[in-house]
């Protein structure tokens, strides 16, 4: 049988594709924008329907229906990182958290701790060879298709064709669906004052050369908007968004001095404009990978001078940082902040950078603190971090005594708050 008669056989209706999902079903979805819409769609609409039906799924974009503390019984969401639609259930307390470094969940999946029985992707058209393009989205979904039952993809020809092994073959496929809907983008983070002075900080402590890890919001792309007189830097990172591809674009991205895939741009999602689906379509030097390959400490750090850029939500002052929740309450998820920490810290000349505005709600809470607020998830330890970013300066922390990661840490503290953060700090005897 060729490839296009399996094409054919697989073909269904989107009524038939849905009905593969079968009550107490552990039903997995990719990351952002792989998140297919017309079958997570219908699945809404037929979710009363079900019972015991458990959906799995990474920073979801869309408010599909079944994020819905009504009919939990029937399709209940559980998220692996905290997008706008599952927070508030999460916040809530109805939409439980798989907790997890990145680089963990693939292999989450291949030992059966976390259960894949079906999945639904989105993908690219079938190529010549017989496989769908994940395009956008490698993350875990490879390792839970080994596992699932049945998988049901949504076929949609704006999903680029992108190299790496993050492609489906149709021998593994049970059924498919059409959609030419465009992909969901994601518009650009507006950037004040703060996130300006924190990048003209951040700037300095990458050099020409390096290979970057770099996430999308407010700083990143502060930071990034910096970085175009740069020369010859690379990209092994988790996400690739606009901020990346406008490097590219300068040229100050070649991707010439990586010591670990020479020439190759590697991340796991991507996440952006039309535009940067376009660019991936037509790139042949991009590689999607999933996360246990491009988060992976080990495989990381590979790449000298590697230099990580997270951001965090609190940091106390002997360098913890809670990056995924306020106190108790969850925000985000871990993701992949540990692994790229402990990869640029084991690579030769990495660099790992912390970024945090020192203050919220109007310079009237200090972000640094002397302990975390009781209940913070920690997400990176003291022992982790090494150079930590606020609008008033660099702390480096790494191979310093107690007393010295106070002092810079109090330092780079917004001023309002310092004598406050000493006065503490010397009556739990940090200094």
């Amino acid at each position: 049988m060729t490839w296009n008669e399996d094409l054919a056989r697989t073909r269904a209706t989107l009524d038939d594709a849905v009905s593969l999902v079968r009550d107490g079903d552990w039903l997995v979805v990719p990351v952002g924008a792989g998140e297919p819409p017309t079958l997570l769609t219908a699945l809404s609409e037929r979710r009363r329907s079900l019972h015991g039906v458990t959906v799995v799924q990474m920073l979801p974009l869309r408010r599909f229906d079944y994020f819905d503390p009504e009919t939990v019984d029937h399709v209940r969401p559980v998220s692996m990182f905290l997008g706008g639609p599952s927070r508030p259930g999460a916040q809530a307390g109805w939409l439980p958290l798989i907790h997890g470094h990145f680089s963990d969940i693939p292999v989450m999946f291949a030992r059966g701790e976390v259960r894949s029985d079906i999945v639904f992707a989105m993908t690219s058209p079938m190529d010549a060879d017989g496989y769908f393009h994940l395009g956008v989205s490698a993350d875990y979904t490879l390792a839970a298709i080994e596992k699932a039952r049945t998988v049901v993809l949504e076929v949609n020809p704006n999903v680029p064709r992108t190299g790496g092994p993050a492609k489906v073959h149709i021998s593994k496929v049970s059924a498919w669906i059409e959609n030419d809907a465009p992909l969901i983008t994601l518009p650009p983070s507006e950037t004040g004052p703060v996130q300006q002075a924190i990048a003209k900080f951040v700037e300095p402590l990458i050099h020409d050369g390096d290979t970057l890890q770099i996430g999308i919001g407010g700083i990143p792309d502060a930071v990034v908007a910096l970085l175009k007189g740069k020369h010859d830097l690379g990209v092994h990172s988790e996400m690739i968004g606009d901020g990346l591809l406008s490097l590219i674009e300068s040229g100050a991205v070649t991707n010439r001095r990586k010591t670990f895939m020479p020439g190759k741009m590697v991340a796991t999602f991507a996440l952006g404009s039309e535009k940067l689906y376009r660019f991936l379509d037509t790139c042949p030097d991009f590689e999607l990978h999933p996360s246990d390959f491009t988060n992976d400490p080990y495989i990381a750090s590979q790449n000298d001078n590697l230099v990580s850029l997270n951001a965090t939500l609190q940091i106390d002052l002997l360098g913890q940082c809670g990056s995924e929740s306020l106190g108790p309450k969850p925000y985000s998820a871990t993701g992949g902040q540990t692994d790229f920490i402990r990869a640029a810290n084991r690579s030769k000349g990495g660099r790992s950078i912390i970024v945090v505005p020192s203050t919220a709600k109007g310079d009237t809470i200090s972000r640094i603190v002397p302990t975390l607020t009781p209940g913070t998830h920690v997400s990176a330890s003291k022992n982790d971090v090494n150079y930590v970013v606020t609008e008033y300066g660099v702390a480096q922390l790494r191979g310093r005594t107690s007393h010295e990661r106070v002092e810079a840490l109090i330092g780079i503290a917004h001023p309002a708050f310092r004598d406050e953060l000493r006065a503490q700090a010397k009556a739990m005897h940090l200094i």
